[in-house]
Protein backbone atom coordinates (compact mmCIF):
# COMPACT_ATOMS: atom_id res chain seq x y z
CA UNK A 1 0.00 0.00 0.00
CA UNK A 2 1.18 3.20 -0.69
CA UNK A 3 0.45 6.49 1.70
CA UNK A 4 0.44 9.57 0.46
CA UNK A 5 0.03 12.30 3.63
CA UNK A 6 -0.57 16.21 3.03
CA UNK A 7 0.51 18.80 5.41
CA UNK A 8 3.08 20.91 6.86
CA UNK A 9 5.85 19.62 8.93
CA UNK A 10 7.19 22.18 11.84
CA UNK A 11 10.18 23.25 13.10
CA UNK A 12 9.87 22.19 16.84
CA UNK A 13 11.82 23.99 20.43
CA UNK A 14 11.36 22.04 23.54
CA UNK A 15 13.02 22.75 26.49
CA UNK A 16 15.37 20.07 27.41
CA UNK A 17 16.89 19.35 31.06
CA UNK A 18 18.96 22.97 31.38
CA UNK A 19 16.95 25.75 32.05
CA UNK A 20 16.75 28.18 28.99
CA UNK A 21 18.01 25.84 26.55
CA UNK A 22 15.93 23.92 23.81
CA UNK A 23 15.71 20.73 21.44
CA UNK A 24 15.59 21.14 17.68
CA UNK A 25 13.21 18.47 16.27
CA UNK A 26 10.46 18.50 13.51
CA UNK A 27 6.81 17.69 14.26
CA UNK A 28 3.30 18.50 12.61
CA UNK A 29 0.18 16.11 12.85
CA UNK A 30 -0.41 14.90 9.43
CA UNK A 31 3.86 14.52 9.32
CA UNK A 32 3.56 12.56 12.96
CA UNK A 33 0.99 9.88 11.24
CA UNK A 34 3.58 9.68 8.40
CA UNK A 35 6.36 9.14 11.02
CA UNK A 36 4.68 6.74 13.00
CA UNK A 37 2.87 4.43 10.47
CA UNK A 38 6.42 4.14 8.53
CA UNK A 39 8.07 2.53 11.38
CA UNK A 40 5.70 0.40 12.60
CA UNK A 41 4.72 -0.29 8.75
CA UNK A 42 8.26 -0.97 6.79
CA UNK A 43 5.39 -2.97 4.19
CA UNK A 44 4.15 0.54 3.64
CA UNK A 45 5.21 3.04 1.43
CA UNK A 46 4.90 6.34 2.85
CA UNK A 47 5.33 9.76 1.38
CA UNK A 48 4.78 13.26 2.44
CA UNK A 49 3.51 16.45 0.15
CA UNK A 50 4.61 19.69 1.36
CA UNK A 51 6.67 22.40 0.72
CA UNK A 52 10.10 23.94 2.34
CA UNK A 53 12.50 25.81 1.48
CA UNK A 54 15.95 25.84 0.37
CA UNK A 55 17.82 27.14 3.57
CA UNK A 56 19.62 24.76 6.09
CA UNK A 57 17.19 24.34 8.62
CA UNK A 58 14.61 23.03 5.46
CA UNK A 59 17.65 20.81 4.62
CA UNK A 60 17.84 18.94 7.59
CA UNK A 61 13.98 18.70 7.88
CA UNK A 62 13.95 16.58 4.33
CA UNK A 63 17.01 14.57 5.67
CA UNK A 64 15.18 14.35 8.33
CA UNK A 65 12.06 12.40 6.92
CA UNK A 66 14.09 10.73 4.60
CA UNK A 67 16.11 8.93 7.40
CA UNK A 68 12.92 7.82 8.99
CA UNK A 69 12.26 5.96 5.73
CA UNK A 70 9.37 8.55 4.05
CA UNK A 71 9.59 9.43 0.75
CA UNK A 72 10.29 13.47 -0.25
CA UNK A 73 10.21 13.12 -3.69
CA UNK A 74 6.76 15.24 -3.16
CA UNK A 75 8.35 17.87 -1.23
CA UNK A 76 8.95 21.21 -2.93
CA UNK A 77 11.58 23.00 -2.33
CA UNK A 78 11.09 27.12 -2.61
CA UNK A 79 14.33 29.17 -2.39
CA UNK A 80 12.09 32.33 -1.36
CA UNK A 81 10.60 30.48 1.86
CA UNK A 82 11.58 29.05 4.92
CA UNK A 83 9.54 26.35 7.23
CA UNK A 84 7.35 27.32 10.37
CA UNK A 85 8.55 27.30 13.66
CA UNK A 86 7.13 26.65 17.14
CA UNK A 87 8.22 26.91 21.17
CA UNK A 88 7.13 24.25 23.27
CA UNK A 89 7.06 26.04 27.17
CA UNK A 90 6.32 23.86 30.21
CA UNK A 91 5.04 25.31 33.40
CA UNK A 92 4.31 22.84 36.22
CA UNK A 93 4.13 20.24 33.75
CA UNK A 94 1.68 21.93 31.80
CA UNK A 95 2.57 22.83 27.87
CA UNK A 96 1.34 25.61 25.82
CA UNK A 97 2.55 26.43 22.46
CA UNK A 98 4.05 29.82 20.80
CA UNK A 99 3.98 29.50 16.71
CA UNK A 100 5.62 31.04 13.81
CA UNK A 101 4.09 29.89 10.80
CA UNK A 102 2.77 33.12 9.04
CA UNK A 103 5.77 32.79 6.01
CA UNK A 104 5.83 28.60 5.98
CA UNK A 105 6.77 27.57 3.07
CA UNK A 106 3.60 25.10 3.59
CA UNK A 107 0.87 27.46 3.09
CA UNK A 108 1.81 26.91 -1.39
CA UNK A 109 1.48 23.32 -0.99
CA UNK A 110 -1.49 23.22 -3.05
CA UNK A 111 -0.42 26.16 -5.88
CA UNK A 112 0.66 23.68 -8.67
CA UNK A 113 -2.19 21.74 -9.56
CA UNK A 114 -0.01 19.61 -11.32
CA UNK A 115 2.27 18.26 -8.79
CA UNK A 116 -0.60 17.74 -6.84
CA UNK A 117 -2.22 14.93 -9.20
CA UNK A 118 1.24 14.15 -9.90
CA UNK A 119 1.78 12.72 -6.43
CA UNK A 120 -1.70 11.55 -5.95
CA UNK A 121 -1.56 9.33 -9.24
CA UNK A 122 1.26 7.87 -6.73
CA UNK A 123 -1.06 6.83 -4.00
CA UNK A 124 -3.50 4.33 -2.61
CA UNK A 125 -4.57 6.42 0.35
CA UNK A 126 -4.26 9.71 0.62
CA UNK A 127 -4.31 11.98 4.13
CA UNK A 128 -4.60 15.16 5.14
CA UNK A 129 -6.23 17.02 7.47
CA UNK A 130 -8.22 19.91 9.15
CA UNK A 131 -4.83 22.05 9.91
CA UNK A 132 -3.51 21.01 6.05
CA UNK A 133 -6.40 23.29 4.77
CA UNK A 134 -6.39 25.70 7.57
CA UNK A 135 -3.06 26.70 6.46
CA UNK A 136 -3.98 27.37 2.45
CA UNK A 137 -5.51 30.68 1.04
CA UNK A 138 -9.47 30.05 -0.24
CA UNK A 139 -7.76 29.37 -3.48
CA UNK A 140 -5.15 26.83 -2.49
CA UNK A 141 -7.86 24.75 -0.64
CA UNK A 142 -10.09 25.40 -3.87
CA UNK A 143 -7.51 23.35 -5.58
CA UNK A 144 -6.60 21.00 -3.13
CA UNK A 145 -10.31 19.95 -2.43
CA UNK A 146 -10.60 19.61 -6.87
CA UNK A 147 -7.40 17.57 -6.71
CA UNK A 148 -8.63 15.31 -4.05
CA UNK A 149 -12.30 14.72 -5.68
CA UNK A 150 -10.70 13.74 -8.86
CA UNK A 151 -8.15 11.04 -6.89
CA UNK A 152 -11.22 10.06 -5.12
CA UNK A 153 -13.15 9.24 -8.36
CA UNK A 154 -9.66 7.53 -9.76
CA UNK A 155 -10.28 5.39 -7.08
CA UNK A 156 -7.86 6.56 -4.48
CA UNK A 157 -9.03 6.25 -0.90
CA UNK A 158 -8.77 9.98 0.69
CA UNK A 159 -8.57 9.49 4.61
CA UNK A 160 -8.91 12.91 6.95
CA UNK A 161 -8.97 13.75 10.46
CA UNK A 162 -10.55 17.30 11.07
CA UNK A 163 -8.19 18.18 13.81
CA UNK A 164 -10.02 21.24 14.52
CA UNK A 165 -7.56 24.50 15.51
CA UNK A 166 -10.22 27.31 15.79
CA UNK A 167 -7.06 29.77 16.30
CA UNK A 168 -5.78 29.36 12.41
CA UNK A 169 -9.25 30.27 10.71
CA UNK A 170 -10.80 33.54 10.34
CA UNK A 171 -13.94 32.68 12.28
CA UNK A 172 -15.77 29.50 14.04
CA UNK A 173 -17.97 29.65 11.01
CA UNK A 174 -15.61 29.70 8.07
CA UNK A 175 -13.89 25.99 9.92
CA UNK A 176 -17.00 24.33 10.36
CA UNK A 177 -17.49 25.29 6.45
CA UNK A 178 -14.57 24.18 5.39
CA UNK A 179 -14.33 21.18 7.19
CA UNK A 180 -17.33 19.58 5.86
CA UNK A 181 -16.22 20.13 2.44
CA UNK A 182 -13.25 18.37 2.89
CA UNK A 183 -15.05 15.60 4.43
CA UNK A 184 -17.36 15.48 1.58
CA UNK A 185 -14.30 14.40 -0.61
CA UNK A 186 -13.35 11.69 1.62
CA UNK A 187 -13.59 8.15 2.22
CA UNK A 188 -12.37 8.38 5.99
CA UNK A 189 -13.38 10.59 8.47
CA UNK A 190 -11.19 10.39 11.86
CA UNK A 191 -12.71 13.34 14.03
CA UNK A 192 -11.96 13.58 17.99
CA UNK A 193 -15.26 13.86 19.60
CA UNK A 194 -14.38 16.18 22.52
CA UNK A 195 -12.75 19.04 19.71
CA UNK A 196 -16.34 17.89 17.16
CA UNK A 197 -19.05 18.78 20.30
CA UNK A 198 -17.08 21.59 21.17
CA UNK A 199 -17.60 23.29 17.46
CA UNK A 200 -20.35 21.49 16.41
CA UNK A 201 -22.42 21.04 18.73
CA UNK A 202 -22.90 17.17 19.06
CA UNK A 203 -24.42 15.77 21.79
CA UNK A 204 -23.04 11.74 21.22
CA UNK A 205 -20.17 10.33 19.14
CA UNK A 206 -22.91 8.57 17.26
CA UNK A 207 -24.06 12.57 16.04
CA UNK A 208 -20.17 13.13 15.26
CA UNK A 209 -20.29 9.90 12.94
CA UNK A 210 -23.74 10.34 11.62
CA UNK A 211 -22.65 14.06 10.42
CA UNK A 212 -19.57 12.56 8.73
CA UNK A 213 -21.14 9.92 7.01
CA UNK A 214 -24.08 12.50 6.21
CA UNK A 215 -21.01 14.36 4.19
CA UNK A 216 -20.19 12.04 2.15
CA UNK A 217 -17.77 9.51 4.33
CA UNK A 218 -18.03 5.47 4.25
CA UNK A 219 -16.28 4.69 7.40
CA UNK A 220 -16.07 7.36 10.01
CA UNK A 221 -13.85 6.62 13.49
CA UNK A 222 -14.30 8.71 16.60
CA UNK A 223 -11.57 9.15 18.84
CA UNK A 224 -13.03 9.81 22.44
CA UNK A 225 -10.05 9.90 24.88
CA UNK A 226 -10.64 7.01 27.40
CA UNK A 227 -14.06 6.16 26.27
CA UNK A 228 -14.44 3.70 23.44
CA UNK A 229 -13.76 4.26 19.94
CA UNK A 230 -16.61 4.61 17.57
CA UNK A 231 -17.07 3.29 14.10
CA UNK A 232 -19.18 3.39 11.55
CA UNK A 233 -19.04 1.70 8.15
CA UNK A 234 -22.15 2.54 6.07
CA UNK A 235 -25.27 1.65 8.19
CA UNK A 236 -22.96 -0.60 10.32
CA UNK A 237 -21.83 1.18 14.03
CA UNK A 238 -19.93 -0.61 16.60
CA UNK A 239 -17.54 0.33 19.34
CA UNK A 240 -13.91 -1.33 20.60
CA UNK A 241 -12.84 -0.22 24.33
CA UNK A 242 -9.88 1.63 25.56
CA UNK A 243 -8.33 0.46 28.24
CA UNK A 244 -7.38 3.65 30.91
CA UNK A 245 -3.65 4.41 31.77
CA UNK A 246 -2.73 5.63 35.29
CA UNK A 247 -0.15 7.78 33.89
CA UNK A 248 -0.48 10.05 30.35
CA UNK A 249 2.83 11.69 30.02
CA UNK A 250 2.24 13.79 26.79
CA UNK A 251 -0.81 13.58 24.56
CA UNK A 252 0.47 15.81 21.64
CA UNK A 253 0.72 13.17 19.07
CA UNK A 254 -1.87 10.48 20.85
CA UNK A 255 -4.61 11.10 17.60
CA UNK A 256 -1.84 11.11 14.70
CA UNK A 257 -0.17 7.57 16.32
CA UNK A 258 -3.73 6.57 16.41
CA UNK A 259 -4.39 6.99 12.85
CA UNK A 260 -0.95 5.76 12.23
CA UNK A 261 -2.17 2.11 13.50
CA UNK A 262 -5.31 2.68 11.92
CA UNK A 263 -3.61 3.00 8.29
CA UNK A 264 -1.22 0.13 9.35
CA UNK A 265 -4.08 -2.31 10.24
CA UNK A 266 -5.44 -1.59 6.96
CA UNK A 267 -2.86 -2.35 4.72
CA UNK A 268 -2.19 -5.62 6.54
CA UNK A 269 -5.93 -6.71 5.67
CA UNK A 270 -7.26 -6.21 9.28
CA UNK A 271 -10.89 -5.48 10.28
CA UNK A 272 -11.77 -2.30 11.48
CA UNK A 273 -12.35 -3.18 14.68
CA UNK A 274 -8.63 -4.88 14.79
CA UNK A 275 -7.22 -1.77 12.94
CA UNK A 276 -8.54 0.32 16.04
CA UNK A 277 -7.61 -2.10 18.49
CA UNK A 278 -4.18 -1.81 17.16
CA UNK A 279 -4.21 2.09 16.91
CA UNK A 280 -5.70 2.51 20.30
CA UNK A 281 -2.58 0.47 21.78
CA UNK A 282 0.27 2.27 19.47
CA UNK A 283 -0.71 5.79 20.91
CA UNK A 284 -1.14 4.06 24.51
CA UNK A 285 2.74 3.49 24.38
CA UNK A 286 3.10 7.41 22.37
CA UNK A 287 1.10 8.95 25.40
CA UNK A 288 3.50 7.94 28.02
CA UNK A 289 6.38 9.82 26.33
CA UNK A 290 7.54 13.31 25.77
CA UNK A 291 7.28 14.78 22.91
CA UNK A 292 5.66 14.06 19.33
CA UNK A 293 7.84 11.26 17.79
CA UNK A 294 8.13 9.09 20.66
CA UNK A 295 11.67 7.09 20.16
CA UNK A 296 10.56 3.87 22.06
CA UNK A 297 9.62 0.39 21.66
CA UNK A 298 6.50 0.67 19.70
CA UNK A 299 3.49 -2.02 19.48
CA UNK A 300 3.18 -4.76 16.25
CA UNK A 301 0.57 -5.58 14.62
CA UNK A 302 1.39 -9.05 15.24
Amino acid sequence: MRVLAIGECMAELAPSSTAGDFRLGFAGDTFNTAWYLARVAPDVSVSYLTVVGQDAISTDLTRFMADSRIDTSAVHADADKTIGLYMISLNNGERSFSYWRGQSAARTLADDPARLAQAMANADVIYFSGITIAILSAEGRATLMSALRDARAQGKAIAFDPNLRPKLWASADDMRAAVMEAASVSDIALPSFEDEASWFDDASPQATAQRYLDAGATTVVVKNGEAAVLFAEGATFGEVPVTALDRVTDTTAAGDSFNAGLFAGHAAGKSLPEGIAYACALSRVVVQHKGALVDAALPTLS
